[in-house]
C-alpha cells in the first residue's frame, strides 16, 4: 500500500486579544527525524487544548518527555512540582498569564533564571514580544507554529548547559529543619507546624531560619523551593 502524505495545512482556534481566531497550522514537522535529541523535560502550559495536543504529540514523537497542562495556575505549579527542563508557555491565559508565571519563579528563586523559558503566542505586537524579553524569556515564538523553527529552538536551548546550579544547602538539614520546612511548603503557619511538630511555635520560627540560613535565602519560599529541587522535601 503506497505511502500517503499530507504536505497541505489545517486550521486550529487559538486566542487573540480575547478573542478566537482561526490559523493555519504547518505540518512541516512531520518530515523531522523523530530521534531523540536529549533526553530532557518539557512542560507545555496553553488554555486551547487543540494547540496543547500538538505540541504534546509533536515534541513527544521527537523523543522528549512531554508534559501539557491547560491553565496557567497549574503550570505554575507543575514546574515547582517537576522542574522540567524547558517550559513552552502561552502569553494569553484567564487564570493566569505566561508574564505572570515567568515573573512569579524569578520572584521564589533567581536559580529557575537558568531554566530555558519559550512564550508561544498569538500576541505578535512588538510590545509584547519586549516584554517577554525583558521578563528574561530565552524566545517568544508566534502563532501561527512554525513547528521546524520551533524543534530548532528547543534543540538549542536544551543543548546549552544545566538548567539549574547547585540547590543544595551549605550544610545538611536536620530531621527537624527538614518536617519543618516541609509543613511551611504546604502553606501551613508557623503555629498549625508547631502544632504538628509537638513544640512551641518559637522552636519552628527557629528550625526555619537554620533552613533559610543553610539555603543561603532571604525567604521561608525560597528555602522550601530549593528544598524541594534539591529532593530534600517532597510534596
Amino acid at each position: 500500500m503506497p505511502t500517503v502524505r499530507f504536505t497541505g495545512a489545517f486550521h486550529v482556534p487559538v486566542l487573540e486579544n480575547n478573542r478566537k481566531a482561526t490559523y493555519p497550522i504547518n505540518t512541516g514537522l512531520r518530515s523531522l527525524p523523530r530521534k531523540p535529541i536529549v533526553n530532557a523535560k518539557i512542560l507545555c502550559i496553553d488554555d486551547d487544548q487543540p494547540i496543547l495536543d500538538l505540541l504534546v504529540e509533536e515534541l513527544s514523537d521527537q523523543g522528549y518527555e512531554v508534559r501539557g497542562v491547560t491553565s496557567g495556575r497549574e503550570g505554575f505549579a507543575e514546574i515547582l512540582r517537576l522542574t522540567p527542563d524547558l517550559v513552552i508557555c502561552d502569553v494569553n491565559m484567564p487564570d493566569m498569564t505566561g508574564y505572570e508565571i515567568l515573573g512569579k519563579l524569578k520572584e521564589l528563586n533567581p536559580e529557575f533564571e537558568r531554566m530555558p523559558f519559550v512564550f508561544l503566542s498569538a500576541l505578535t505586537e512588538r510590545e509584547n514580544i519586549l516584554k517577554g524579553r525583558r521578563l528574561g524569556a530565552d524566545e517568544y515564538l508566534t502563532k501561527p507554529i512554525d513547528f521546524e523553527l520551533m524543534a530548532e529552538v528547543v534543540k538549542t536551548r536544551l543543548q546549552r548547559g544545566p538548567r539549574f546550579v547547585s540547590c543544595k544547602p551549605a550544610n545538611p538539614l536536620t530531621q527537624r529543619e527538614i518536617e519543618a520546612l516541609t509543613w511551611s511548603a504546604r502553606g501551613k503557619s508557623s503555629a498549625d507546624i508547631a502544632v504538628l511538630m509537638d513544640c512551641s511555635e518559637r522552636t519552628v520560627n527557629f528550625h526555619i531560619a537554620n533552613a533559610m540560613q543553610k539555603f543561603g535565602v532571604a525567604t521561608r519560599i525560597q528555602a522550601a523551593v530549593k528544598a524541594s529541587l534539591a529532593g530534600i522535601i517532597k510534596d
